[in-house]
């Protein structure tokens, strides 16, 4: 079994990852990027808030903080004998396996999209989340796609920077560093 596995439990901050099958690709042209994060915003946003995000072409990044026990048993009452993890763990399995039967309908392929099972790293300190926020959102830069990261479309720093984003939580994003203009100099200044 691979590391980094554990339950994902109410109240934490995640680093979810995960990569298409022996590297390959996830995301073939812009549509299936959307697509995407709106299966994000149907699937994961009920137990998880999003802080932010990158959708490379073979791989993608997410930071969520799973919600409270009580709010997502809110969300799903006909689960009230399931395991609070198994409902958390589900909500990102379905979204994975939804956007896999999307992406071999449309391009008649069959068998896996993703690698099995998703990778997630708990955050154990503010410095972390920090440090794992500037990483997501530098990540095209780290594999040389764009060296304009701010630009790059398909991540959450725009939304981040942008005062109208509704996908991710941005305020407590800027929050972590004071303000939006702290933010976008440590984005410059981190090392990836």
């Amino acid at each position: 079994m691979k590391k980094d596995i554990s339950l994902l439990e109410p109240d934490h901050f995640y680093h979810i990852y995960n990569r298409g099958i022996n590297g390959g690709k996830l995301f073939f042209n812009h549509q299936n990027y959307l697509y995407f994060l709106k299966l994000i915003s149907e699937k994961v946003k009920p137990v998880a808030e999003i802080h932010s995000y990158c959708l490379l072409q073979n791989h993608f990044h997410l930071l969520v903080r799973i919600k409270s026990e009580e709010l997502i048993r809110l969300k799903f009452p006909e689960k009230e004998n399931s395991h609070i993890e198994s409902i958390i763990s589900q909500q990102f399995s379905n979204t994975f396996n939804s956007y896999s039967q999307a992406i071999n309908k449309h391009f008649g392929r069959t068998g896996k999209l993703f690698e099995l099972p998703f990778r997630r790293k708990k955050m154990t300190s503010e410095q972390q989340l920090i440090n794992t926020i500037l990483y997501i959102n530098k990540n095209p830069a780290k594999h040389k796609i764009t060296n304009d990261f701010l630009s790059y479309p398909y991540s959450s720093v725009g939304e981040i920077l942008n005062e109208s984003c509704l996908f991710v939580e941005r305020l407590e994003v800027v929050c972590l560093f004071n303000d939006k203009d702290n933010f976008k100099l440590a984005l410059q200044n981190y090392k990836v």
